[in-house]
């Protein structure tokens, strides 16, 4: 969607975006990595006043390959 790693460019176009498709009607368990584009303010503000309960893996709970 984007050239940077802005969250107004990223997530937080892609949250309106999907928002605008299909809105939050119930409770919802939003699950992301840790990056900076889930964690900063701006990408937090989008899911207050909403019945979003934000959830993130914890640090180094990376995808995991076979040797």
């Amino acid at each position: 969607m984007s050239d940077t790693m802005k969250a107004g460019d990223t997530t937080i176009a892609a949250w309106k975006m999907a928002v605008r498709n299909r809105p939050v009607k119930q409770d919802l368990l939003f699950h992301s990595d840790r990056g900076v584009q889930y964690a900063c303010n701006d990408f937090r503000e989008q899911l207050k006043g909403l019945p979003v309960l934000q959830s993130m893996s914890r640090k180094g709970n990376g995808p995991q390959t076979k040797a």
